[in-house]
């Protein structure tokens, strides 16, 4: 597996990949838009594959003036449970705080355990709530932050 940042070229697979995962997934167009800020990074995890470089994983965040808030980590069904959300949250943490970055937020659905013990196993802790923040199914996301 590689792990390398976006560029916009990857956007087209980062959107299938996120039509794939989310319910409400970004578009080709938000991740071009998204890819062009260069307060943004985002990597992603590819693996060869018989049939080519496949995309099997992403992650990125946005640095809003040292604090930085983490978006779209999402894994093809497929290879779940191999541990690639727990390397791309990693290195994406690493290279933040490469940047200057000093604290991460993310929100999470409440009802999405496996990635609550990943962020928990990074030292994110719980701070909040966010009633109703989620669509298709409507549900609460918890606000986690690591300072």
């Amino acid at each position: 597996m590689i792990i390398r940042e976006m560029t916009v070229e990857d956007a087209a697979a980062a959107a299938a990949l996120e039509k794939e995962c989310f319910s409400m997934p970004w578009s080709q167009k938000i991740y071009e838009t998204t890819l062009a800020n260069k307060d943004t990074l985002y990597l992603l995890a590819e693996e060869d594959t018989p049939d080519g470089k496949v995309l099997v994983g992403m992650c990125g965040l946005q640095n809003i003036l040292g604090e930085a808030d983490i978006s779209n980590v999402a894994v093809k069904q497929e290879f779940r449970r191999q541990g690639i959300a727990e390397k791309l949250l990693g290195r994406l943490l690493e290279e933040g705080r490469r940047q200057g970055i000093y604290a991460f937020t993310l929100e999470v659905r409440s009802s999405n355990e496996a990635a609550i013990k990943l962020y928990e196993k990074y030292g994110f802790v719980t701070e909040g709530i966010r009633k109703r923040f989620y669509e298709k199914p409507v549900e609460d996301a918890l606000i986690m932050w690591l300072r």
